[in-house]
């Protein structure tokens, strides 16, 4: 017997019970971004594989482990996109529209790609919405990206579940004298780095900093710290965020070994992180990328972004209880109509009540069917109010109007009077 088809390991169906707290989440987003005066821009989901080695690293994990890479027929090596920010920047670029210092903020929605060992809210395809911002400087942009994601949490209502962690990494010089002055230190210490710390070390020694291992962790606790290195520069622009943030009331946590772990970081750092989902606890994180793109051939311009992962805050939107119960519902009423005179007029009075109402989550039942089997559906449904169509309402032009989740007796609606009624009960109720 043949081996049935099956998803890819790690790729996941989002199955149709799941997907209106995915779509509410989405649309919640999307019109905080939209009140802020962001902009949605569509990259493709493959790059040329070159573009991933300049902008995230050739030593960091995402390159050299995690990467979807294949070679197309034309012989070029091209890669499922990793994150976002650098098919961002390719974008901006080619299409010249961070050209003359034009101010830019941006944001996209879709799946990545990385080969990970797949366990609960960490996947081979996972989804997010990112964020970019081009050509402002200041930590005003910074807080902005932070009070936004701030905002969210409070509509959401996992405010108190999520902590926020901030860092600067300050400019790739400062940063370089403290990379020198960390490897000397954790180079005195080898034998008590764990293994994969003592690789880093040689390729991408700050990645060392957020190591999960204990006894690296007690190795680091008397390492140089990111602070002391900082320029002049990186030192006011990350008082200045601080003083933002203060000023709003959001609260943070400063976390010296927050780095990241793509190269193009730099200056301001952050983390939203959460203990209610295990180890998968970063919900949301960016930073500063001012070098990014010249790296990538372009003039400088600063940037500065976040991504927040979809799956892991869907979970936590359902391991907190905050899903509203309205999404859950996906029909509001369901219109049961008895032979075929019945089914007909139904059709019409159902485009006209949708022309009145058109929020309304209106379902006609098809494939006919006895009264039983009608009201079954209806039920399955999850509807509120079923509507009632058969020889006696056809005759005197009236639906009847059931509630099926509490308490009420059936009632005649005229059909002229329907849409009002089910305003009243549905739109509004």
């Amino acid at each position: 017997m043949s081996k049935s088809l099956q998803a890819i390991r790690g790729m996941n169906d989002i199955l149709p019970e799941q997907t209106p707290v995915w779509r509410y989440f989405e649309g919640t987003v999307s019109r905080l971004l939209d009140n802020y005066g962001y902009k949605q821009i569509r990259m493709p989901i493959v790059e040329f594989t070159e573009l991933f080695k300049r902008s995230i690293g050739e030593v960091t994990d995402i390159v050299e482990k995690e990467m979807y890479t294949f070679e197309d027929r034309n012989g070029d090596s091209l890669t499922l996109r990793p994150e976002g920010t650098a098919a961002c920047v390719r974008a901006v670029l080619e299409h010249g529209i961070t050209g003359g210092g034009q101010v830019q903020k941006l944001w996209y929605i879709g799946p990545m790609f990385r080969h990970e060992r797949p366990q609960k809210g960490r996947y081979r395809q996972f989804h997010q919405i990112g964020l970019e911002v081009f050509n402002l400087d200041g930590p005003d942009i910074d807080a902005e990206l932070i009070i936004m994601t701030w905002r969210l949490w409070g509509e959401l209502g996992i405010r108190d579940a999520v902590k926020l962690e901030l860092n600067s990494l300050g400019t790739s010089e400062s940063r370089g004298r403290y990379r020198e002055a960390l490897v000397a230190y954790l180079s005195a210490h080898h034998d008590k780095l764990d293994e994969d710390s003592q690789r880093r070390l040689k390729t991408n020694p700050l990645r060392v900093l957020d190591t999960k291992n204990a006894d690296t962790q007690a190795v680091l606790v008397d390492a140089p710290k990111m602070a002391d290195y900082l320029d002049e520069e990186s030192r006011a622009h990350f008082e200045g965020l601080k003083a933002r943030l203060d000023a709003v009331g959001i609260p943070y946590v400063l976390n010296p070994k927050l780095v990241r772990g793509l190269d193009y970081y730099s200056k301001t750092v952050f983390e939203w992180v959460t203990d209610k989902l295990g180890a998968q606890g970063t919900v949301c994180a960016g930073g500063r990328y001012d070098g990014l793109v010249e790296q990538m051939g372009g003039k400088p311009t600063p940037g500065v972004g976040f991504a927040m992962g979809i799956e892991r805050l869907v979970l936590l939107l359902e391991t907190l209880e905050q899903i509203p119960e309205e999404i859950s519902r996906q029909v509001d009423v369901y219109l049961c109509a008895f032979g075929e005179e019945a089914e007909l007029a139904g059709l019409a009075l159902a485009e006209r009540v949708r022309d009145q109402l058109p929020n309304l989550r209106l379902q006609v039942n098809a494939g006919a069917g006895s009264f039983k089997s009608q009201f079954k559906k209806a039920d399955k449904s999850g509807a509120l109010y079923a509507l009632i169509l058969g020889d006696d309402e056809m005759a005197q032009q009236v639906v009847g109007f059931k509630p099926l989740r509490g308490q009420g007796e059936q009632q005649s609606i005229a059909w002229d009077a329907l849409a009002a009624h089910l305003a009243t009960c549905v739109v509004q109720g």
